[in-house]
């Protein structure tokens, strides 16, 4: 068996067709159909239930599947394992974080670190929280920074520092005046949240539940620069993170007495797992930073 069969066998089965399959891998159809059957022959049961040029996995070629993607992990893993040992200085940090730290945080932290590192580089994902311990578990991240969630056993949390939330309103509403309020003031809004499935979305409805309400739904959005123009333009009012940019001459920011409405936020990895010296170096300081700030910005 030969790493190109599994390479050919994987195309195949994420495509399922033979002809964009040998399109993708520029190599002929009837090439690649030989390699498949050798594969086969070799394995000792069919991978793929066949109709024309269109084909399937059976059972079998699920199980295999799942194995070549495991020896195709170790093997990425293993170059860049070299690849980092080589060239300690460089090399490239893959970090995930929430849409809501991509304006503030996460740009002065890259910053303030390539100072000292100027060659390492970045490869950036905005998610939300469950979408990225996704990415961090399949191997997609090296790092993400969100808030802590429920998680596998050899998922590493890392708690940098806590967030304000506030209440935004319209300008003309009748607590845009007000020094500060309380959660249960706005019960009878309309609420504007961001999406079922963000972090942000499981914060409030938890500070909602704290202030004794279920809020009425208006809108959903999964920016702070979207759920803020519905703000502003009188649709409703929001609890989002009190943010320098925050455009306070559309929206009157309000913070809250009580409950207290903060949001952790933590860096991830997974461990045990390897982690290329760049972003090694990267959890390092971001951790010592925040033991030695409170906030990033």
């Amino acid at each position: 068996m030969e790493w190109q069969q599994l390479e050919y066998f994987e195309t195949v089965a994420r495509l399922q067709h033979m002809t964009m399959a040998a399109e993708a891998l520029s190599i002929s159809q009837p090439a690649l159909s030989r390699s498949i059957a050798r594969l086969e022959h070799e394995l000792g049961v069919p991978l793929f239930e066949r109709s024309g040029r269109s084909i399937q996995l059976n059972r079998y070629g699920k199980l295999f599947l799942d194995r070549v993607h495991r020896i195709m992990r170790e093997y990425q893993e293993g170059v860049k394992e070299l690849e980092g040992l080589v060239h300690p200085d460089h090399g490239e940090v893959s970090l995930g974080f929430l849409h809501t730290l991509g304006y503030e945080h996460i740009p002065w932290l890259i910053a303030e670190f390539q100072r000292e590192n100027p060659y390492i580089q970045f490869q950036l994902h905005e998610h939300s929280t469950p979408r990225l311990l996704q990415q961090l578990e399949d191997g997609i991240i090296d790092l993400c920074m969100a808030s802590p969630r429920d998680n596998a056993a050899h998922v590493r949390w890392e708690e940098l520092w806590q967030d304000e939330l506030c209440v935004i309103v319209p300008k003309g509403h009748p607590l845009a005046r007000k020094e500060n309020i309380l959660l249960s003031d706005i019960k009878n809004e309309p609420f504007i949240p961001f999406k079922k499935g963000f972090g942000m979305r499981h914060i409030t409805d938890e500070l909602c539940r704290q202030a004794g309400f279920e809020p009425t739904i208006a809108f959903q959005g999964d920016e702070v620069t979207t759920i803020e123009g519905f703000v502003a333009a009188g649709l409703g009012v929001a609890i989002v993170p009190n943010q320098k940019s925050l455009n306070r001459e559309a929206v009157a920011v309000l913070p809250v007495k009580h409950p207290v409405c903060r949001r952790r936020i933590g860096i991830a990895w997974v461990e045990g797992r390897y982690l290329p010296p760049a972003a090694e170096k990267f959890l390092r300081f971001v951790i010592h930073r925040s033991r030695n700030a409170s906030s990033p910005s």
